[in-house]
């Protein structure tokens, strides 16, 4: 048994690979950006969020889960992702985008904007599930994401991160990135025990990822 903090979750039975298949297999569309909490569809099923730092592929890796090459847009510009944008997963889940954090090419009272919608989402929404928190795997946690996880520390909501680029990380430093994200994650209450390791690229992890959605209650 891996007995380290927050070790790389084990792959899903085939049941629950079969179940997340379903799942995203289904009907997945786009329902709205939202710029404001009073335009947030109503909260009348299960939903969860992808948060991460600007550009670190949040749109890709649920294009990636659902099969949709551009049901998410996706740019090489931080920032693009200016809005919470919903998507139905068939007719049970919300599946979130958020706006990305830290660096954005926008003006500053706009970024304020952004944060201060996060921030308010992200401590307000009932049938917010679990927040995927997508950190870059060839750097690790950074500075500018310790805000996101206090926040959700805070607003008592579960979150497990995603590792996303892992064909981009040479094996030789896959562990020494694992140890400084096992290393950040340990003072944060709310953060799930295990870790989930992802290529958009390659498909690594993606049937992992949707059986846990799946699998959520």
């Amino acid at each position: 048994m891996n007995t380290l903090p927050f070790p790389v979750v084990e792959a899903p039975s085939v049941e629950a690979m079969e179940r997340g298949r379903k799942l995203f297999a289904g009907r997945t569309e786009f329902v709205k950006g939202v710029v404001a909490m009073s335009g947030l569809p109503a909260a009348d099923r299960m939903e969860v969020c992808f948060a991460g730092r600007s550009n670190v592929g949040k749109s890709t890796l649920i294009n990636a889960l659902t099969g949709h090459k551009a049901l998410a847009r996706t740019s090489n510009t931080p920032g693009r992702t200016q809005e919470i944008n919903y998507f139905t997963l068939q007719d049970s889940h919300y599946l979130v985008d958020l706006p990305g954090y830290g660096f954005a090419k926008a003006p500053v009272a706009v970024v304020a904007q952004w944060q201060r919608l996060l921030k308010a989402y992200l401590s307000g929404r009932p049938t917010l599930r679990r927040a995927f928190v997508l950190i870059d795997g060839r750097h690790g946690i950074k500075a500018v994401d310790e805000e996101i996880l206090s926040l959700l520390d805070t607003a008592a909501v579960p979150f497990q991160v995603v590792l996303t680029k892992a064909d981009k990380v040479k094996a030789a430093d896959r562990e020494k990135i694992l140890d400084q994200v096992r290393a950040r994650l340990q003072p944060h209450p709310a953060a799930f025990p295990e870790l989930v390791v992802t290529s958009s690229e390659t498909g690594a992890g993606i049937e992992t990822l949707r059986a846990i959605v799946a699998g959520l209650d």
